[in-house]
């Protein structure tokens, strides 16, 4: 289970929205699935199908993280156009076992936002709990 506050479920919707029809990314800090910290940050792919971070935006988050004490539990991105589900390039690409990974897609207009774990290409949907 991810607990995410309602202001930064709100900051991610706006970002997505903000950065449609390309895919927003970014990633969220914090303690034992309870996120604290959104860190949105560049797709510097500038693409709506797959995103990449600017490395410096990378490093700047995770030191702020360390310095607040907290680590980097998830890492986000949109759909623009699709489900919130992991394509096959975010199961290839998805490097890290311990964090979760949240889809927020804008198909159709519409607000969707999951969580999923993902270990050695197997896909595993975590709850969301919004406060």
């Amino acid at each position: 289970m991810i607990s995410l506050p309602k202001r930064i479920y709100d900051a991610i919707v706006l970002h997505a929205q903000k950065d449609a029809p390309i895919e927003a990314c970014g990633y969220l800090g914090g303690k034992e699935g309870a996120v604290a910290l959104h860190y949105p940050m560049t797709n510097v792919d500038r693409s709506a199908e797959h995103f990449s971070f600017d490395p410096k935006e990378q490093f700047a988050a995770l030191k702020e993280a360390s310095a607040q004490k907290l680590r980097l539990i998830a890492c986000y991105h949109s759909h623009p156009a699709t489900p919130a589900r992991p394509s096959e390039e975010d199961i290839k690409l998805a490097y890290d076992p311990n964090i979760s990974y949240i889809i927020v897609s804008l198909e159709n207009g519409a607000v969707d936002l999951k969580s999923f774990r993902i270990k050695d290409g197997e896909v595993t949907n975590e709850e969301v709990v919004i406060v």
